[in-house]
């Protein structure tokens, strides 16, 4: 009797954990593409962070860096052909165009962004959604501004304080130039638009049309471009602006003059904020952050540039955890407080931007780099973040851009009218 009693005692503890067993569902597997080996560390984190606070929702990620061009390209093939997409995938800001084109085959967000919309960035989501539908997640605000080497400056008699319009900074450049032979007040850049981009855009200008975003049209030969490289080719001839080496200061040759500390100005999207401290150490406590000019006053000071936005692909098993995942790791103030930690961006859920013991964490490496603090900059700032647009034609005016028009007004410093019409028609050749 005592041995059946003890059986079916045991029989019952272990119909008992079978039952619990079953009682809690199987993680759902996810798998997500990224090229950027940050952000799959950064999303391997969150998904930990998401099991924590969601046992009865728990999600097992895997996540795969592939080569940009690779991931960017079996992407498309699989969304395609509707196989082998994976449920989740970084789409990088001047590809995506590419994967809305035609019947999207990817999940509209609206719901699963609800939470979030009304203190997120409105132009961060409007560059991943078309219509009223938005497809992708922003990574952060990438908004422009401009890194002032105080040392340089001050040496000089400059107080980067009183730098409001271009005027203002080309006015500071021959000054510079003046009294520090050598040094230079900012750059000009040949193989990108970053700052390009932002003059025209403070003009309310953009480089295509896209009223129709199904049929966009560039505008390459307009008034508002052509003040933008006449401005630029004007402090190449005043000796006040360098082209670096690399044609832009986000290359490994472009660091490395920045960091042989000759450049008094750089107007770079904040993310740049990580390059500084990461790669070019040696400039620590020597840069601030402000608003960057403006031709006039009350034109809008910046511009939000470059970008990864995350997509959920029709395909996946559990489209409404795979949104819900994806939201809260990238827009809750939880994932908003590691993007900014751990990577340095700048939140598009500006509700984090007034949590002062989150962005003035005094022990923040960021923090720590710079002699002023960026969201300071950011919340002045915070209603002027415009962007530039990006279409289906955005890869082919690029390509033109960087092997032939910057090359040609700045380094040959052609005259500007004759090469934006010349552009204008190569690239309509091009597209139509």
């Amino acid at each position: 009797m005592k041995k059946l009693l003890a059986m079916l005692m045991a029989l019952s503890m272990l119909l008992g954990i079978v039952g619990v067993a079953s009682a809690e569902a199987a993680p759902t597997k996810l798998t997500l593409w990224t090229f950027i080996d940050q952000h799959a560390q950064f999303y391997n984190k969150m998904a930990e962070e998401w099991n924590k606070v969601n046992p009865d929702k728990q999600i097992a990620l895997e996540a795969t860096v592939l080569g940009y061009d690779d991931m960017h390209n079996k992407l498309k093939i699989a969304l395609q052909s509707g196989v082998g997409a994976p449920d989740l995938c970084d789409v990088e800001l001047g590809q995506f165009p590419n994967v809305l084109l035609g019947q999207p085959q990817l999940v509209v967000l609206n719901d699963a962004l609800a939470p979030y919309i009304d203190t997120v960035v409105p132009s961060r989501l409007s560059i991943y959604s078309k219509g009223d539908n938005h497809y992708g997640v922003p990574t952060h605000v990438g908004a422009s501004v401009a890194f002032y080497n105080v040392e340089l400056l001050e040496a000089a008699g400059i107080d980067y304080k009183t730098i409001i319009t271009w005027d203002d900074w080309s006015e500071a450049g021959k000054k510079l130039k003046e009294a520090t032979p050598g040094v230079y007040m900012g750059n000009v850049e040949t193989t990108t638009q970053w700052q390009t981009s932002l003059m025209l855009t403070e003009q309310g200008a953009d480089f295509q049309d896209n009223s129709n975003p199904d049929d966009p049209k560039p505008t390459i030969n307009t008034p508002e471009l052509l003040k933008a490289v006449q401005t630029q080719q004007q402090w190449l001839k005043d000796g006040i602006a360098y082209i670096c080496p690399g044609g832009q200061v986000d290359t490994e040759e472009g660091k490395a003059w920045l960091n042989t500390n000759v450049c008094a100005t750089v107007i770079m999207p904040e993310w740049y904020m990580s390059r500084f401290v990461d790669e070019i150490p040696d400039l620590a406590g020597k840069y601030a952050i402000a608003p960057a000019p403006v031709f006039e006053v009350g034109q809008p000071r910046s511009i939000g540039l470059g970008g990864t936005g995350t997509v959920v692909t029709l395909t996946c098993p559990d489209i409404p955890l795979a949104g819900d995942f994806i939201t809260w790791a990238k827009l809750s103030e939880t994932g908003e407080s590691m993007i900014w930690d751990v990577m340095g961006f700048d939140p598009v859920n500006t509700a984090v931007w007034d949590d002062e013991a989150l962005t003035h964490n005094p022990e923040n490496k960021f923090n720590k780099y710079f002699l002023t603090n960026v969201f300071d900059t950011l919340n002045e700032i915070k209603g002027e973040i415009k962007f530039v647009a990006s279409t289906s034609i955005s890869p082919t005016m690029n390509s033109y851009f960087s092997s032939t028009l910057w090359n040609n007004l700045y380094i040959d410093l052609l005259d500007a009218e004759s090469e934006l019409e010349t552009a204008q028609e190569a690239i309509e050749a091009d597209i139509f």
